[in-house]
C-alpha cells in the first residue's frame, strides 16, 4: 500500500463560500476503470492535482471499491467545519460538470481533491485573502459501484 498523502491545490470554483487553495492529506482508492479513464482525459495532459492522485492511490477493481469512498459520479455530503454549512457534489467528468448545481468536474483542483477519499477525511482550502477553510466527507449518498454499477 502507498502512504498517505499531502497535496496542495488551487481552485477557481466556490465550494462553500471558500475559493481556492484546497489541502487534502489522506490515503487515497480508486477503481481501475476510473484511473484507466481519468489517464486518457485531456490526451493524457493532467493537472498536477489529478495526475498526482492517479501516482499515488491505491488502485482496486470495481466490484472491490469500499461503499465509504468517493469514485466518479459518487454524490457525496461535505461539511464545512467554520460554519456547519452543507453541501451536496457530484463528482464528474468535464463534459457534465455543472458547478452551480453541484456537480464538480475531476480536472477542478477540489474535484481531484475529492477522488479516492473516504468518509470522515477533511479537506482544507486557503482563499486568496489566506483565509483558511476546511470541509469534512459527512457521506458518501450515492456511488455507483455500491449500487451494482461496475461500468459507469
Amino acid at each position: 500500500l502507498r502512504d498517505s498523502v499531502h497535496r496542495t491545490h488551487a481552485d477557481a470554483r466556490l465550494v462553500g463560500d471558500c475559493h481556492v487553495l484546497s489541502i487534502a492529506t489522506t490515503d487515497r482508492t480508486i477503481t481501475e476503470l476510473d484511473f484507466a479513464r481519468l489517464k486518457k482525459l485531456g490526451g493524457g495532459d493532467l493537472p498536477v492535482e489529478l495526475a498526482d492522485c492517479l501516482e499515488l492511490a491505491d488502485l482496486v477493481s470495481s466490484r472491490d471499491m469500499h461503499p465509504d469512498r468517493v469514485s466518479m459520479y459518487s454524490q457525496v455530503e461535505i461539511e464545512d467545519s467554520k460554519s456547519s454549512v452543507r453541501q451536496k457534489l457530484v463528482l464528474c467528468y468535464p463534459a457534465d460538470a455543472e458547478p452551480a448545481q453541484g456537480f464538480i468536474s475531476v480536472l477542478s483542483p477540489v474535484g481531484a481533491s475529492l477522488l479516492g477519499l473516504r468518509v470522515g477525511s477533511t479537506a482544507s482550502w486557503k482563499t486568496p485573502n489566506g483565509e483558511e477553510c476546511r470541509a469534512t466527507v459527512i457521506a458518501i449518498l450515492f456511488q455507483p459501484e455500491a449500487s451494482g454499477d461496475y461500468t459507469t
